[in-house]
């Protein structure tokens, strides 16, 4: 008598290409008009599911000490104790907790974001991933875009300087986009 045999689900690892890949912030400057960072040397893993994505997870550091705004003293601020305080918290992390599919190429994740040493969840809006394609190297390639908005002040970055005009010289609330690329692993 011939017994069923299930084979588990596949699994597919992808390594974070740091060099195709990189997070920005816009924040709202002097409540006139927005200013935009990036940080480069991205580094995770995604474990994509490939018969249930629920299944899924994807964990990603992103390293402070390359932000750049650029003007090179912003970008000392943003480094300085007053806002990401690198000498104690070098890296922002983000850990999934959930991923919910909401279209063709179109998924929710839900994790917990770390910055300043606070941990809060975040669901960040994906678009992707890309069908994978092989590079002029051999290896296979997806890409993804990711956004959330989170505000500061819920991570301890809580400095601010009061305007004469009124309002405040940085805004809380904070857009964040990811584009990243993965190489199969």
């Amino acid at each position: 008598m011939a017994t069923a045999t299930t084979t588990p689900a596949a699994t597919i690892t992808w390594k974070l290409d740091p060099a195709h890949s990189s997070a920005e912030f816009k924040v709202r400057h002097m409540m006139i008009s927005n200013v935009k960072g990036n940080f480069s040397g991205l580094t995770g893993d995604l474990t994509e599911h490939t018969v249930d994505s629920s299944l899924s997870f994807i964990e990603a550091a992103v390293p402070l000490a390359t932000v750049s705004t650029g003007d090179p003293q912003r970008d000392g601020h943003l480094k300085s104790a007053d806002f990401f305080d690198i000498e104690k918290f070098p890296q922002m992390t983000f850990k999934s907790t959930r991923v919910e599919k909401k279209g063709d190429e179109s998924y929710s994740v839900t994790g917990n974001l770390t910055i300043h040493g606070v941990t809060k969840p975040v669901t960040f809006a994906v678009e992707g991933p890309t069908a994978p394609g092989k590079d002029p190297w051999g290896n296979t390639r997806i890409g993804l875009s990711a956004t959330t908005k989170i505000n500061r002040k819920d991570f301890g970055l809580n400095w601010n300087a009061a305007l004469e005009t009124g309002g405040f010289l940085v805004g809380e609330e904070v857009n964040i986009t990811i584009e990243a690329q993965f190489i199969k692993g």
